[in-house]
C-alpha cells in the first residue's frame, strides 16, 4: 500500500481517538485520551504539511497537559470535607441519585447503610463529588461505602480524604467489600490486601 494511504490512516486514527475521548465521563480520562489523539493528529498535520491542524492540536495538547498536571497536584486543595449523619438530606439525595452507579461500581452492595456511624461528603466548588460511609471501632474505620461520582474518579478525592480522616481520630481503614471494579483504586491509594479484606494505615 502507498505511503499516502498510511498517512490518511494516521489522520483518521487521530480523529477517531479525539472523538472517543469525548465519550469519557471522567475529565482526567478525557484529557489523557484526547492528548493521545492530539499527538497522532500532530504527526498527521506535519506529514501532510497542514500546519493549522498541527498547531491547533499542539495547542490542545499543551492545554491538556497543563490541566492534568493541575488536576493531579492541586485538586485536593479545592475540596471540602463535610462530616454529616446518615439521615442527612444531601447524603440521602446523593445516594439515591447515584444509586444505580453505586450498584454498578460495587456489585452486590447492600445499600442499607444503617450500621454506618461515620458519614462524610466531599464537595468540590460547593457540589457533592464523593461519599464515604463507615463504622468506627476505636481508631479504625470499617468502610461500607467509598464512592466518587464519575467526573472525579482520578484518585484525588481518596488522597484528600486520607489527609482529613486522622483529624477525626481515624488511623486505619478497613475495606471488605467487593473489589471487582475497585481494585485499581485500592492498590494505587496504598491499601494492602489481607485475607479477605484491604487495610490502609493513615
Amino acid at each position: 500500500m502507498s505511503t499516502d494511504f498510511w498517512i490518511q490512516v494516521i489522520g483518521y486514527v487521530g480523529s477517531a481517538i479525539i472523538l472517543v475521548s469525548f465519550l469519557m465521563v471522567s475529565v482526567a480520562k478525557l484529557r489523557i485520551i484526547n492528548s493521545i489523539g492530539c499527538v497522532v493528529s500532530i504527526v498527521y498535520g506535519l506529514l501532510t504539511h497542514t500546519y493549522p491542524t498541527a498547531i491547533m492540536n499542539m495547542s490542545l495538547l499543551v492545554i491538556n497537559i497543563f490541566q492534568l498536571v493541575r488536576a493531579f497536584s492541586e485538586d485536593s486543595k479545592d475540596y471540602d470535607f463535610v462530616k454529616t449523619k446518615l439521615d442527612d438530606a444531601m447524603l440521602q439525595y446523593g445516594l439515591k441519585s447515584y444509586g444505580d452507579d453505586i450498584k454498578k461500581c460495587f456489585p452486590g452492595i447492600n445499600m442499607d447503610f444503617a450500621a454506618g456511624d461515620n458519614c462524610y461528603i466531599v464537595c468540590h466548588q460547593g457540589m457533592p463529588a464523593g461519599f464515604m460511609i463507615g463504622r468506627q471501632s476505636g481508631d479504625t474505620l470499617n468502610i461500607l461505602l467509598d464512592y466518587s461520582i464519575p467526573k472525579y474518579r482520578d484518585f484525588s478525592i481518596g488522597r484528600f480524604v486520607f489527609t482529613k480522616l486522622p483529624e477525626d481520630g481515624i488511623k486505619k481503614l478497613i475495606y471488605a467489600g467487593n473489589d471487582e471494579n475497585h481494585k485499581e483504586y485500592l492498590q494505587k491509594t496504598g491499601y494492602i490486601k489481607k485475607d479477605g479484606f484491604y487495610e490502609k494505615n493513615l
